[in-house]
């Protein structure tokens, strides 16, 4: 059976990326014998330019079709003066909307290699791993009503509905349990319960969760202080659930314990396990067209893609060490360089993993 894999390059330094892991993907289609489609399509930025929307329809009929998505980069000034409807971030909501992509696992594990990229001392992030369960699909960003209206003494007002279902927070839930079943078996619930009344039921409703997970060790934090521990002691973390607008914040804290940004990998699932694949960071304008973006979190998301929606674990983890490799071997782009090392380009770095999967 052929395993269908569309892939949105998407707008700055998305098509970069992506080109040197499809190259992986490619490659490894070949040597283990996947069966892999692979097709493209236009999303975001880049979509907004050819047909004048952020989502065509016929992105969307393709995704549909796909079994797994991958992901480059979406948005950029050139079209921030555009309604807030048709911006290129629209687009990628749609599409995980859309396709029910509830699930976001943020995995931000440290590589031995890179300790002292991070900007936290070696000793405290020395085998950091820890991974983010974060809901996609409800929460502050889709809830309604929302807007800008003008009030009767006409100051103008902005409003947003944070809002959770019963049935929304059971399936998140349900995910981090089961993803906390397969790691070190400790969950932390992130909420803010004390003063949110959507946290509080968020709250009871992991609790309830818990009972059928007697393995697995149940704590909760305030994202606050979820906030200030992920810095102060990240590593007495293993699996964090949480929703949609605090997992966008404390997965791009937890991105910098790292090193870098560009070194972290992501997944959105459905509940079938179709995914959507891509690196954490955005599409970084500033460097697109240089040729000095790091590709590593998205030839990492091909892994993850593997392994999730596929189940080829072996060639997951022949890519995820033929990067460690890599890392061994001194190559570093700009984001995770040090003096000593080798400095690489986008593309030197992808063709240093191709030769490390071809050894």
């Amino acid at each position: 059976m052929t395993n269908n894999v569309l892939v949105l390059p998407g707008d700055g330094i998305g098509p970069e990326i992506v080109a040197q892991a499809v190259k992986v993907l490619e490659l490894v289609n070949s040597q283990d014998n996947l069966d892999l489609s692979i097709d493209e399509a236009l999303l975001g930025g880049a979509a907004i330019d050819a047909t004048g929307g952020p989502l065509p329809e016929e992105t969307m009929a393709k995704a549909k079709a796909c079994d797994a998505i991958l992901l480059g980069a979406v948005g950029g000034p050139k079209w921030e003066s555009l309604d807030m409807a048709i911006r290129p971030e629209r687009g990628l909501l749609g599409i995980r909307s859309e396709l029910g992509l509830f699930g976001n696992l943020r995995p931000a594990m440290l590589y031995s290699q890179l300790a002292d990229a991070s900007s936290l001392k070696a000793d405290l992030v020395s085998g950091l791993d820890i991974l983010i369960v974060r809901e996609l699909t409800g929460g502050i960003y889709f809830g309604q009503p929302r807007g800008i209206r003008t009030l009767e003494n006409g100051e103008r007002q902005g409003y947003n509905t944070y809002v959770y279902s019963e049935s929304e927070i059971v399936r998140i839930g349900r995910l981090a349990f089961e993803s906390a079943m397969k790691r070190g078996k400790r969950l932390c619930s992130v909420d803010k319960a004390n003063v949110l009344e959507v946290t509080e039921l968020w709250r009871e409703i992991m609790e309830d969760l818990s009972k059928e997970y007697p393995e697995v060790e149940l704590s909760h934090m305030y994202v606050d202080n979820a906030a200030m521990q992920l810095i102060r002691a990240p590593k007495q973390f293993d699996v964090i659930v949480t929703g949609n607008m605090f997992g966008d914040i404390l997965s791009d804290a937890a991105a910098m314990l790292t090193g870098s940004i560009g070194m972290l990998p992501s997944a959105s699932l459905d509940k079938n396990g179709k995914g959507m694949y891509e690196p954490c960071h955005g599409s970084a304008p500033d460097i697109a067209g240089q040729g000095i973006a790091n590709p590593l979190a998205t030839i990492l998301s091909v892994a993850m893609m593997l392994r999730y929606t596929f189940g080829f674990g072996e060639t997951a983890d022949r890519i995820e060490n033929a990067v460690s490799s890599v890392l061994d071997q001194g190559y570093r782009t700009g984001d995770i360089y040090t003096d000593g090392m080798k400095k690489a380009s986008t593309g030197e770095m992808g063709e240093a993993v191709l030769t490390a999967l071809r050894a």
